[in-house]
C-alpha cells in the first residue's frame, strides 16, 4: 500500500537522522501490522526498514526491539541477519543509574484476562509450531485478517481514560511499589503521554507512527516525548 511505504520512508528518514546522536534505538513493538517469522521464510516487505536496521547495528548503534501483540511470533531472523536484540518481556533497566521501565505495554496491569489467556496461547512455542505447518500465504492473510480488526485500525477505545482506569499507569503503580523508577515507556495505547505518576516518576506513552509520528529521547538524564 502506498500510506505504508511513505511511513516506511519516513521512519528510515527519521533513523537517519537520529543516528548521529543515538547510542542505543528501542523499538517498543508493532513495527508491522502482522510479523509471522517462519524457518525459512518472513513476510514480505519493510525491506528498507529491516536494511536500515542491519546499517544502524553494523554502524555499532544498538538496537533493542520489545514485541508487541502484532510481532509475537518471531524466531532468530533479527538477532542472526540484522544483529538486533529482540525481547518479549516488561522490564526495568539503569542507564547511567536511573531505572527506566519499559516494554510494549500489552497484557499488563489487572484485568484484560481474556487477552493475556490469547497471548499465552500465541506465544506458546507448541501452537507456533503447529500454526508454522499451514502454509506462509494462508497464515500470514490469516493473521492479517485478523489484526486488521483490531483496535489500531476501528480507532476503539483509543482516549485516555484516565489515572485510575489506565491499565498501564496502575501497573506502573505496583511497580513503583518494588522500584524506584524513574520514567515508565510504552506503546501500544496509540495516545502519546507524558504523565507524572507519585512524586518522582513519569507515564511515558510513545503514540504511534500512524497519526502522531512521535518518539522518546532520553539524554543526561532526562527523557522528552518529541515529535518527528
Amino acid at each position: 500500500m502506498e500510506a505504508s511505504r511513505k511511513r516506511e520512508e519516513k521512519v528510515c528518514a527519521w533513523l537517519d537522522e537520529i543516528k548521529k546522536d543515538a547510542s542505543h534505538i528501542f523499538l517498543l513493538g508493532d513495527l508491522w501490522d502482522t510479523w509471522l517469522e517462519y524457518k525459512k521464510v518472513i513476510p514480505k516487505g519493510s525491506v528498507r526498514f529491516l536494511g536500515k536496521l542491519a546499517s544502524l547495528s553494523d554502524a555499532g548503534i544498538k538496537i533493542t526491539i520489545y514485541s508487541g501483540n502484532h510481532d509475537l511470533w518471531t524466531r532468530d531472523f533479527f538477532q542472526t541477519e540484522l544483529g538486533v536484540e529482540l525481547r518479549h518481556i516488561h522490564e526495568t533497566i539503569s542507564i547511567n543509574g536511573q531505572l527506566i521501565h519499559l516494554g510494549h505495554g500489552d497484557g499488563i496491569g489487572p484485568g484484560d484476562h481474556r487477552y493475556k489467556f490469547l497471548k499465552a496461547i500465541l506465544r506458546n512455542p507448541i501452537c507456533q509450531f503447529f500454526y508454522r505447518q499451514v502454509h506462509p500465504d494462508l497464515g500470514i492473510r490469516i493473521a492479517s485478517f485478523f489484526s486488521r480488526r483490531g483496535p489500531k485500525h476501528k480507532y476503539e477505545n483509543l482516549e485516555f481514560m484516565g489515572e485510575e482506569k489506565e491499565f498501564q499507569m496502575l501497573y506502573a503503580k505496583e511497580i513503583l511499589e518494588e522500584e524506584d523508577v524513574k520514567y515508565f515507556v510504552f506503546g501500544h495505547r496509540h495516545i502519546p503521554n507524558f504523565l507524572p505518576i507519585g512524586d518522582a516518576a513519569t507515564y511515558v506513552n510513545l503514540g504511534d507512527w500512524l497519526s502522531y509520528n512521535t518518539y522518546a529521547v532520553w539524554s543526561d538524564g532526562t527523557m522528552e516525548l518529541k515529535k518527528a
